[in-house]
């Protein structure tokens, strides 16, 4: 059974960290995302929000866990609510929208979210309020320090700039050493209490007005970048407009049937997948596929959830559930891929573990035996708090599941969904590339290339009579001889007793003949029969994909070592189509267990290989590969098997992503050798005594504040 939370007022990433590991410990199976803040607990047992509650308060006050189910994103649903409304043109004035649906649950969660909004922004501006006092006494205590006048003044004024700015922290500290756990906010409380007690009041008082400007900022940077990330996700509409007797009115998507006609107004969202029924637009699919470019759309034309429609009103009759709609399982790939954690993440998870106890460790090293040797313990025990608030390991915990979450969704405005964290490490280092032909390399468009007849029929004659035993079939050759007959204006008579016979070809009677349509054993082409004897031979051309050619390229150019071609098809069907392709393998005549064969000898080989397919028996190679590819929403089977999805269903967006991958490993590594080298730095100035306790504070809030915004650089980077 899966429950899913999200918990809220969650800030400290080292507190994150510690929950997952205290809620593994008790129910096994645990994912959570700090970025989204969602948790994902997997479990047979049934009711476990109270527990799971009291976990979370022994390691921290002030989080509520809240099922996910309550926890909609009621923001974007009350924007996109009034935008529906605000923008929806009423043409012929029949439209009568039902504003008084009932969404009373809605409306109680939209309640909900603006009073925590308001409350949030209240509280916000004391913050900032109760800062710029804090830091008004403090320059004024610090001045008075410089002159050396008036030391009572200035010590009184310290220790209430101290108080004012980190109140909070130290009764967060002060409950950390009851509950007999060491954060950021202990190390904090003991370091200013511990330098006015040796005196130092104006650094005790810099130490922590620093620290509370620093973990402002460090919030509201971490808040813009989960906003920015859950932007990506706000591509689904909650709202519909119904149509009905000339009249629409709105109700919630999760309530619409399928077969229902839909009002799409202009500069709107598509809510459900669907057909148009009347009306033609233009529509901009970018935030599915990444492509700016608005496409037409008109009378027949399929629309996918999320698109918006530009220009025009139209009607559309839904073809897909709430929950199956492209933009359902877009938004579900997006959110669930940050539960999936990468080597880094997981390193950094039990890095910090260990970390925290051993720079404590250190500086009570540090503070007590230079202390015995020398006696003068006051230097020693200011060493040691520089070295113990220089120690925080949040700038790591906090920027590097960050980093990875910004990569994947700059990924998914590029029409690239990546499931976790661990496929943008496995993309990033793919050394092999296979890919399947038909639908990957080629775009499943064939056409009749040429036709061979004996002396007693003509080239139409065996067109007609292949497209008409062919007339019941949706194979991608019987499409090919339905056009090419339409196209030349080849009559097709109407055959009986139509059968298929699977993976060879088709039946049909005319008369008391029999006429088939099947592969030639070992030969090119495809045959076609009467009782038996062949009378022609059709040739067919695939037609590869525009963009195949440079993006191939493309990833030799990044350093892939070998670029293969799997097929089921004839050998040398495939290498015709390989011409003039960046590729390094061709192999034809494929079982779906020959393509994992021919990959799992690629791994071998090359360390790693990547696979690309879109059938359903691409299934279990897309499992076997280092990373599997689905190219776009098509196949479920193989949406399911694959590890990322390529929803632009464009192989111009494979390097794209391969260069993203690399970029979002290249920060993940930048902010944890960042960190440590400021740390270890500070360290070394501080043994030396040379560097001051409120540079120890920047090593904390500043260093962290740095990486989030060089992780948030992921998602605002425009791609090349």
């Amino acid at each position: 059974m899966k429950h899913e939370f999200v918990l809220e007022g969650l800030h400290c990433a080292n507190c994150a960290a510690k929950i997952e590991a205290k809620l593994e410990k008790r129910y096994g199976d645990v994912r959570f995302s700090f970025a989204t803040l969602e948790l994902e607990i997997h479990t047979d047992e049934k009711d476990i929000r109270d527990e799971v509650q009291q976990i979370v308060d022994a390691i921290e006050d002030g989080v509520t866990v809240v099922p996910k189910a309550e926890n909609t994103h009621t923001e974007y649903q009350e924007k996109n609510s009034h935008d529906c409304h605000d923008r929806h043109d009423c043409h012929d004035g029949c439209c009568d929208h039902d504003h008084d649906h009932d969404h009373h649950h809605e409306q109680k969660q939209t309640d909900k979210k603006q009073n925590d909004d308001e409350s949030d922004d209240k509280s916000g501006k004391v913050k900032v309020i109760l800062l710029i006092i804090v830091a008004v006494l403090f320059i004024a205590a610090f001045i008075l320090h410089i002159l050396g006048k008036h030391d009572l003044i200035c010590n009184i004024i310290s220790i209430i700039s101290a108080v004012l700015a980190g109140y909070d922290v130290v009764i967060k500290g002060v409950k950390s050493i009851f509950k007999r756990r060491l954060d950021e906010t202990t190390l904090m409380t003991v370091a200013v209490i511990a330098a006015m007690v040796l005196g130092e009041f104006v650094e005790g008082a810099a130490v922590m007005v620093l620290f509370g400007i620093g973990e402002l900022l460090e919030d509201k940077a971490v808040e813009k970048s989960r906003r920015d990330i859950r932007k990506l996700a706000d591509i689904r509409p909650d709202v519909a407009y119904i149509y009905e007797n000339g009249k629409s009115r709105q109700v919630s998507a999760e309530d619409v049937a399928i077969g229902t006609i839909l009002e799409i107004p202009p500069h709107t969202r598509v809510p459900l997948d669907g057909i148009i029924t009347e009306g033609s637009t233009t529509v901009d699919a970018s935030s599915l596929t990444g492509e700016s470019e608005p496409v037409d759309a008109t009378v027949g034309a399929e629309l996918l959830s999320g698109m918006m429609n530009n220009d025009n009103t139209v009607y559309l009759k839904t073809t897909k559930a709430y929950a199956d709609s492209a933009a359902t399982r877009i938004v579900k790939l997006v959110e669930d891929s940050s539960k999936s954690k990468g080597n880094h993440e997981k390193l950094i998870t039990r890095f910090a573990a260990v970390y925290t106890p051993a720079m404590i460790g250190l500086s009570l090293v540090i503070a007590i035996i230079p202390s015995l040797i020398t006696g003068n313990w006051t230097e020693w025990i200011h060493k040691a708090l520089v070295c113990l608030v220089a120690s925080c390991p949040c700038s790591i915990v906090i920027s590097v599941p960050l980093s990875y979450y910004a990569g994947i969704g700059a990924a998914s405005k590029e029409g690239v969904l990546i499931k976790g964290g661990r496929f943008v490490e496995a993309i990033a280092a793919a050394k092999a590339f296979a890919f399947d032909k038909t639908g990957t390399i080629t775009d499943n468009q064939i056409s009749v290339k040429e036709i061979k007849t004996t002396d007693s029929y003509r080239a139409n004659e065996i067109a007609a009579l292949a497209a008409a035993a062919e007339a019941r079939s949706a194979h991608p050759v019987a499409n090919a001889l339905r056009t090419y007959c339409k196209e030349n204006n080849i009559s097709v008579e109407e055959l009986k007793e139509h059968r298929e016979i699977s993976s060879h070809g088709v039946t049909a009677r005319r008369g008391s003949d029999t006429i088939t349509v099947c592969k030639r054993e070992g030969k090119p082409g495809i045959s076609v029969q009467l009782n038996d004897s062949e009378i022609g031979v059709i040739t067919l051309s695939e037609h590869i994909r525009s963009e195949a050619p440079d993006a191939l390229q493309a990833l030799k150019e990044l350093g892939v070592e070998k670029n293969v071609m799997l097929s089921g098809d004839k050998q040398e069907s495939c290498r015709n189509v390989a011409q003039g392709l960046a590729l390094d393998e061709v192999h034809g005549e494929l079982l779906p267990e020959d393509k994992v064969k021919t990959v799992e000898r690629l791994i071998d080989d090359c360390g790693s290989c990547a696979f690309v397919g879109d059938g359903i028996n691409d299934a279990p190679v897309l499992s076997r590969a280092t990373c599997g590819i689905a190219m776009g929403l098509g196949s479920d089977a193989a949406i399911e098997s694959a590890d990322m999805v390529l929803s632009s269903e464009n192989l111009s967006s494979l390097p794209r992503a391969v260069r993203l991958a690399r970029r979002t490993l290249s920060t993940v590594k930048a902010n944890i050798t960042f960190s440590l080298i400021v740390k270890a730095v500070i360290i070394i100035l501080a043994i030396m005594n040379i560097a001051p306790l409120w540079l120890a504070v920047f090593s904390d809030t500043g260093v962290c504040l740095i990486c989030v915004l060089n992780a948030v650089r992921l998602i605002r980077r425009k791609s090349k």
